[in-house]
């Protein structure tokens, strides 16, 4: 009955966050418009898709009310070294949220969060 599920974040500022995430390796699929401003992005990194939707175009072509910023949804990461990952994002100017540490015996996990603030975890599994 259903298929193809997506991710869409919302944004003040839809061209910072597609940059963000196309720096984090994801590739971008769709924009409306093709030209000019963006009010809607699609990115894809290994068939998972996030879409980056303006705030001002919800509201007025959807009538919904988004939260334009905070911790509303998580994007989780995995990596091969989420200590190396943290440091660079973070010192790109992404905000520490939580250095990396050890969950479960298993993870290595941190947490930094995009432009909207939305947390993005980072996670690593321990051999």
């Amino acid at each position: 009955m259903f298929r193809t599920p997506q991710v869409i974040l919302f944004s003040e500022d839809v061209p910072r966050a597609a940059a963000f995430y196309s720096r984090l390796g994801f590739t971008e699929t769709f924009r409306v418009p093709a030209e000019g401003e963006p009010i809607h992005v699609d990115l894809v990194l290994d068939g998972y898709k996030v879409g980056i939707a303006s705030v001002a175009s919800t509201r007025d072509d959807h009538g919904l009310d988004p939260v334009p910023e905070g911790q509303r949804a998580a994007v989780i990461l995995w990596t091969d070294d989420a200590a190396a990952a943290y440091a660079e994002l973070t010192a790109g100017g992404a905000p520490a949220l939580a250095a990396p540490h050890t969950w479960l015996d298993r993870l290595l996990i941190a947490w930094t969060a995009d432009p909207d603030g939305n947390p993005i975890q980072l996670v690593q599994h321990l051999r």
